[in-house]
């Protein structure tokens, strides 16, 4: 099937999101293209289904939030990371997805200098981030890319899922933190950003941790 409608004719209000069924790669990588860099929706792509996603404000300030609280831990620890934000991570003719934010810890040093990131000649991130994910084509594309570790933050609750060769399983405890239980922290550190600001968070959490 091609896609005979101009894709920017989809209006997607803040909130909602629509499915598209029997697309191939090539439809997907021409709607990468028709919708362009600069846009708010977020989309993935799993075995011919596509979703497009328009988030709301309060959508997006958690897993930003979540972001800064990951990486000052990681200075914290002394520990490299990079940071890849919702790069396009594409697995042709599988999966193609843009997370809502991504990290690079334990090959960090392996992305260094990297400017387009080609999975072809880079692993995927160490971590992916989202927020209110209704769907489990997000976790399926995961899966098809190879992401070992998922963090999907909803309704006030963070789930860690984990990627093993049966599949991602959730899981209370994440590997790259195994001293911190984040399930427990993360919702409430969040809150702290919300309710007093993100800075005076960020500031209370270095002198909890050091």
């Amino acid at each position: 099937m091609s896609v005979t409608f101009p894709i920017q004719a989809i209006k997607l209000t803040p909130g909602s999101q629509i499915t598209i069924s029997n697309l191939s790669w090539q439809d997907f990588e021409e709607i990468l293209i028709d919708l362009g860099e600069k846009r708010s929706s977020r989309v993935a792509y799993y075995r011919g289904t596509l979703e497009m996603m328009s988030p709301l404000a309060l959508h997006e300030r958690p897993h930003r939030i979540i972001g800064y609280i990951l990486t000052t831990i990681l200075d914290i620890q002394g520990r490299d990371w990079e940071d890849f934000g919702s790069t396009t991570l594409k697995r042709p003719p599988l999966a193609g997805i843009e997370p809502d934010t991504c990290f690079y810890i334990e090959n960090a040093q392996r992305v260094q200098g990297c400017t387009h990131l080609d999975l072809k000649h880079y692993p995927p991130p160490d971590l992916a981030i989202e927020a209110d994910v209704t769907s489990k084509i997000t976790l399926e594309a995961y899966e098809a890319i190879g992401v070992p570790e998922v963090w999907i933050y909803e309704n006030q609750q963070l789930k860690i899922y984990l990627l093993s060769d049966q599949g991602y399983t959730e899981t209370v405890n994440s590997p790259t933190f195994p001293e911190l239980f984040l399930t427990e922290i993360i919702p409430q550190w969040v809150q702290k950003a919300i309710d007093g600001g993100t800075s005076k968070m960020l500031r209370e959490l270095k002198n909890e941790l050091q």
